[in-house]
């Protein structure tokens, strides 16, 4: 099992077994002991489910552990997940769901910033702690004028084990001009928050350092044709084509870049480091990739996690496996602390709890600063060799002023 350092002070915790049953936020009894669900929330199904699959997957496994190690005396733990297929209407259904439910003290979740709009506002009026293993939307936790500096936490029940697109975006931009050394870049978006996001940063940095962009194109996430692109692509000269998006768009985008002629890498960020990616291109090869954290198969602190994980499941855990084993563990470590001095653990608790949480976890050290993000700012530069994505660089990055 990992070693988890808390800032919870030892000796045994017991919890009082009597409690408002009409306090919405206390959670219900369970054969003398106390059941807290926590709430998951990722596409299930349709053309991201591969990464939500193995998101809930190792949520699960958190929870799984939890109950069996006992860490919270007299609490069991429960995970409740909801399928948003993507969609913020159907996300913001499912944080009512999780609202509605007095026993859940906490969600996991979402897979997409845009979704988490639906979902933060509701969660922060009902006092609902919320952490993401995968929005990296920088607005999200420092507000819409962090790009003039103008930092101001907007919803103060959201938290990330995933780093901002500020600091991914601007991570790819270095990488590409100055590991890479290409210096001429045609810049593509799916019109999304993600991906927008993520294309705005790092076209900030690669033009500040001395990069060129030659020319600029939006798409629809759901796009599957673009050979009118690939076009415009080839004609400018490009060296290569930066991707603000998700995998099931990227994916057919640099196979009919090849097919164009264009022979020149696209690079994406973590919604497009995918295992599905080079199984559906058959032309990814030389692509590159950013994610958030360091490679986990290079992590000693992910060696149990991952034995454990396929040993459990057949599914790929995917990208934001180990972050979201970590997501889930930090509201289960705020839930015992919560618990602290034989209080029962409430919504209120857990998200006073939130600020105090830090430990030693899959992915490293995590613990949230000021504005909710996480403290580690690891990011690790992919290319795919092999039809296969392979870690090529990484650092914990400090983002550029």
């Amino acid at each position: 099992m990992l070693i988890l350092t808390t800032v919870l002070t030892t000796g045994a915790l017991t919890l009082t077994a009597c409690g408002s049953r009409d306090d919405d936020n206390k959670s219900s009894d369970n054969g003398g002991g106390k059941t807290v669900v926590i709430g998951f929330d990722a596409p299930l199904t349709g053309d991201l489910s591969a990464l939500g699959i193995g998101m809930r997957n190792s949520a699960e496994l958190a929870v799984k552990q939890a109950n069996e190690q006992k860490l919270v005396d007299g609490v069991t733990f429960k995970l409740d997940p909801q399928d948003d297929q993507g969609q913020p209407s159907v996300g913001g259904t499912n944080a009512q769901k999780f609202i509605s439910n007095k026993d859940v003290l906490g969600v996991v979740g979402p897979l997409n910033s845009s979704v988490s709009q639906s979902m933060q506002k509701p969660f922060n009026d009902n006092g609902l702690t919320q952490v993401s293993p995968a929005n990296t939307g920088t607005e999200l936790t420092q507000g819409n004028g962090w790009k003039t500096g103008k930092k101001a936490r907007p919803f103060k029940t959201f938290f990330r084990t995933a780093t901002t697109d500020q600091v991914q975006g601007q991570f790819a931009a270095q990488y590409l001009y100055t590991k890479a050394k290409i210096k001429k870049v045609y810049l593509i978006d799916d019109q999304k928050t993600y991906g927008a996001g993520l294309a705005a940063s790092f076209k900030a940095t690669y033009t500040k350092i001395g990069g060129k962009i030659v020319g600029s194109d939006h798409v629809n996430q759901e796009d599957r044709d673009f050979k009118s692109v690939a076009g415009k692509v080839k004609s400018t000269g490009a060296e290569a084509v930066y991707y603000g998006g998700e995998y099931p768009a990227a994916a057919p985008l640099s196979q009919q870049l090849k097919e164009s002629g264009a022979k020149i890498p696209l690079m994406g960020g973590d919604g497009m480091k995918s295992e599905q990616f080079p199984k559906i291109n058959k032309k990814a090869e030389g692509d590159l990739g950013t994610s958030v954290g360091a490679p986990v198969e290079k992590l000693p602190s992910a060696k149990k996690f991952i034995e454990d994980y396929n040993k459990a499941y057949k599914e790929d855990m995917e990208t934001y496996g180990a972050g979201t084993y970590d997501a889930t563990w930090s509201i289960i470590q705020a839930v015992k602390l919560a618990a602290d001095g034989g209080k029962t653990p409430d919504r209120a608790g857990v998200l006073e709890a939130m600020s105090k949480v830090q430990f030693d976890g899959v992915t490293g050290k995590v613990s949230f600063d000021k504005y909710g993000d996480t403290t580690n700012t690891m990011m690790t530069a992919y290319q795919i060799k092999g039809n296969k994505w392979t870690p090529k660089f990484y650092e914990a990055y400090k983002p550029l002023s």
